[in-house]
């Protein structure tokens, strides 16, 4: 009995000095924050419930509304797109309103050379159909073949455009369609619809 009352006195000692190891090795660290930085402009609540345009506008409401038409997807505006939408099987027809700087007959063209089609004249622009959008006469514009939009996408062959150019004073309204030829010739009645019961609610520069 006194070997083993001797052995547990020598082994209790380290037993407590482990102890104390294993404590301290597991002990975790208060870890205390005290930097701080004064509110800045950039500091704005959240918006739970932001519309699309708050969201991707800056907040910025559109200056033209309009009724989304049936079996067209509406998607979020941009920048340039006050309005926004895709349509076709395909799921590669575009269409879109903007409110731009320029002339009519600069847009068209510029619309026209997308389509390697060469520039018209103020005695063509004259001549072409007129269409009502918003309220007002519009510019109805088509063209088809290889589609360059310039903006980083490669041509699009058998593509086509069918759209609107309307002067509101100092700027252009523009209502504009792009997609698969047989996809865009198919809406084009539904794009013109669309068009004549846009309406302008503002506008105000931005």
């Amino acid at each position: 009995m006194r070997v083993y009352s001797l052995a547990v006195m020598r082994i209790a000692p380290i037993l407590g000095v482990c102890g104390i190891v294993f404590c301290s090795c597991s002990e975790k660290k208060e870890v205390v924050v005290t930097e701080t930085r004064a509110l800045s402009t950039r500091d704005k609540p959240a918006m739970l419930n932001a519309t699309s345009d708050q969201r991707f506008r800056d907040a910025k409401p559109s200056p033209v509304v309009g009724e989304t038409p049936l079996g067209w997807l509406e998607v979020p505006p941009s920048q340039f797109r006050q309005l926004n939408y895709r349509f076709g099987e395909s799921g590669l027809g575009e269409a879109w309103v903007s409110v731009a700087s320029g002339t009519v007959l600069d847009n068209i063209n510029r619309w026209l050379g997308q389509f390697e089609v060469g520039k018209i004249s103020p005695q063509d622009l004259a001549k072409m159909r007129k269409v009502p959008v918003a309220g007002l006469d519009g510019v109805w514009v088509e063209a088809e073949g290889t589609y360059a939009s310039g903006m980083g996408a490669g041509p699009k062959p058998g593509y086509a455009l069918a759209g609107l150019v309307c002067d509101i004073g100092d700027r252009i309204l523009t209502v504009k369609m792009v997609g698969p030829k047989a996809e865009v010739m198919a809406a084009s009645s539904t794009l013109e619809a669309f068009a004549k019961n846009l309406k302008i609610v503002d506008q105000s520069p931005r």
